[in-house]
């Protein structure tokens, strides 16, 4: 439940940095009762079906079993449309942060495993996949595999909507399970829009409505930011 909590003010969020051994960069990015391990690993290649010589990042996306209050089923031959589609979003929301020819030949996986969920879960991925991003290429400039630093500027993610009327930020699982709005906000530190995923789960809303969620999460991915 929310609490005492605003509804322009985000859960307690904590990034735990290094938080695996052998990942070139890991965290534990908490956003309230939603805790996601990311790993950042380096393979010093390039995808086949790449025919210059830039870079790539790429992620997947995994919710552990007892993550939720009933166990969900491991995706072993097979992953889910949802699946797929927070694992699409984890890669080009971060992508959006890089310049992929300043790290030519190597593959970045950005790895998130979600030990609690508890609403958010797609958005504390990408939060934290920056951080272990960020690790990653500090460890690779360090040893001299990259020339220079891509990363271009830091980018954030955040739910907010509307729950009973009111613009919301951060929401909680109790709250987006009743949301009359539901959105997925990525920007840049510039505040570009990288997505902004809005859906009407109960009716249409106003244009205003979406102007006030995009300035409620800017404000909320500002303060992410900073914690990076």
């Amino acid at each position: 439940m929310r609490k005492n909590r605003k509804n322009d003010e985000t859960r307690e969020i904590k990034f735990t940095k290094n938080y695996t051994k052998h990942a070139y960069g890991s965290v534990l990015a908490e956003f309230g009762d939603t805790k996601v391990i990311v790993t950042a690993s380096v393979e010093k290649t390039k995808p086949k079906w790449m025919e210059d010589n830039r870079g790539w990042l790429t992620a997947e996306y995994s919710l552990l079993p007892a993550s939720t209050n009933t166990r969900c089923q491991r995706e072993r031959t097979k992953i889910s449309g949802r699946t797929q589609e927070i694992q699409r979003l984890i890669g080009r929301s971060l992508r959006a942060g890089l310049d992929l020819n300043k790290m030519p030949e190597i593959t970045i996986t950005i790895d998130a495993d979600v030990i609690q969920a508890d609403g958010g879960t797609r958005t504390a991925s990408i939060c934290g996949g920056f951080v272990a991003l960020s690790l990653a290429v500090e460890k690779l400039i360090q040893e001299g595999i990259l020339k220079e630093n891509p990363i271009v500027e830091p980018v954030a993610a955040i739910s907010a909507g509307i729950v009973d009327g009111e613009v919301r930020l951060d929401l909680e699982y109790e709250e987006d399970c009743r949301a009359q709005v539901d959105s997925n906000v990525v920007l840049t530190k510039s505040g570009k829009i990288v997505e902004f995923q809005t859906t009407a789960e109960g009716g249409a809303f106003e244009y205003d409505d979406m102007l006030e969620i995009y300035n409620v999460a800017k404000k909320g991915i500002n303060e992410i930011i900073a914690k990076y």
